[in-house]
């Protein structure tokens, strides 16, 4: 598991302008997972970052990049927690949700629909998705969005250019942990 993997996968997260990322890839075993997580961890914890295996599956894992701080921003809106109450969480506790979003994600090959509250989507457009469905959104990008277009366009482009930056960046030799912004 690379550098390249982060940045490829969690530049807006690793820069700050984003809560959460989510990424899979391929492992050899539980040793390999585990050493991969507290290398991150030791490296980033300080600047505000975690990250976490939610899922493993045959021979692959599914990866949470998160700033610990902007979740709980996230999850306490009285939207989001709204939602997530009504899906059995308890929204005052990141750590429980991140807990029981691990569980949802084990006992079903599709993805809870909520996750986009623990990516940093607007709660507006998570109950689009759940209550619609993904043909009736006005746009269609990073997530669906059935609230503001134009706000959620300008942050797709934000997230696509700290990608292309945060890329070109680590190709001249910086790295994930130089990278990473303190918040």
């Amino acid at each position: 598991m690379s550098e390249a993997l982060l940045i490829e996968h969690c530049s807006p997260t690793l820069a700050g302008i984003k809560t959460a990322n989510l990424f899979s890839c391929p492992f050899r075993g539980d040793s390999e997972i585990f050493a991969f997580v507290r290398t991150v961890n030791r490296l980033l914890n300080g600047k505000g970052l975690r990250i976490l295996p939610l899922r493993k599956t045959a021979g692959h894992v599914l990866f949470y990049v998160f700033r610990p701080a902007l979740l709980k921003r996230d999850l306490g809106q009285e939207d989001a927690a709204a939602l997530l109450r009504e899906r059995g969480y308890s929204p005052e506790n990141p750590d429980r949700c991140i807990a029981r979003l691990a569980k949802r994600l084990k006992e079903s090959e599709a993805f809870p629909h909520e996750i986009g509250l623990f990516l940093g989507y607007p709660p507006e457009d998570v109950r689009g998705f759940i209550e619609n469905g993904p043909r009736s959104c006005k746009l269609s990008g990073c997530w669906k969005v059935y609230g503001d277009a134009e706000a959620a366009r300008k942050q797709f482009e934000r997230f696509s250019k700290c990608r292309r930056i945060y890329r070109s960046l680590l190709g001249k030799g910086r790295t994930v942990e130089n990278l990473t912004v303190r918040t």
